[in-house]
């Protein structure tokens, strides 16, 4: 500010955000992740403008998280403020896509389409979740991120279990695990495991639902998870 440096100001301010937003502080990270995009704006930087829009909705989806933790609910069954927060979440992570898209920056749309998936499946719009998540997908194999890639099957499983298509949840879980495999990831492995555990449940494959229930159970204690 002193030596007038709007840029390196509205940088800085942004910064502050995504630090206030890991200490929980959301209501003070929003205001200084609105001054960076205030900024952006003003000096007419595209890319700042889309990083803050990114970071706002960052600040509302950990809020809306962290708001809902403490009411052991199903996604969509959402008190009203939780509600709003997500939904504005939504909001600054539409405005992000299309700015990013303007901007040809493929990556940085993958992470906004995980994200819009991720806050439909909170707010229980399903369908939309999947929509988004195929999109997520679809740039996550471009980039060849197999990391990106595994999350979102793991995702699309998750929201077609809550539209009752459990043969799909498996298909998705069984790619998850494939993955989690390649990438040497045991916890994930573990996870997906407990996934398709269930799903054979919900199919009635009790034989298919034990075998993975076991292994979920070997690695949790291979690795002294409790």
């Amino acid at each position: 500010r002193t030596i007038g440096d709007r840029i390196g100001e509205a940088k800085a301010s942004g910064n502050l955000g995504n630090t206030l937003k890991i200490l929980g502080q959301f209501d003070e990270a929003v205001v200084c992740c609105q001054r960076h995009l205030d900024i952006s704006q003003e000096q007419g930087d595209k890319v700042g403008e889309a990083r803050a829009l990114y970071n706002i909705g960052n600040v509302y989806h950990a809020k809306g998280k962290h708001l809902s933790w403490n009411m052991a609910q199903d996604p969509g069954s959402l008190p009203q403020e939780v509600k709003e927060t997500l939904q504005k979440a939504s909001e600054y992570y539409e405005r992000n896509l299309s700015l990013v898209k303007e901007l040809g920056d493929r990556a940085a749309q993958g992470r906004a389409y995980g994200n819009l998936g991720n806050t439909q499946y909170l707010l229980g719009n399903f369908s939309e979740a999947i929509a988004f998540h195929k999109e997520r997908l679809a740039i996550a194999k471009e980039f060849g991120d197999k990391a990106a890639e595994r999350r979102a099957y793991s995702n699309l499983g998750n929201a077609h279990i809550f539209l009752g298509r459990f043969d799909i949840s498996a298909e998705y879980y069984k790619k998850t695990l494939q993955l989690s495999r390649q990438l040497k990831d045991q916890a994930v492995e573990a996870q997906a495991c407990y996934s398709l555990g269930n799903t054979c449940t919900l199919l009635q494959d009790y034989e298919r639902a034990i075998e993975y229930h076991l292994r979920h159970l070997v690695i949790a204690q291979e690795l002294g998870d409790r």
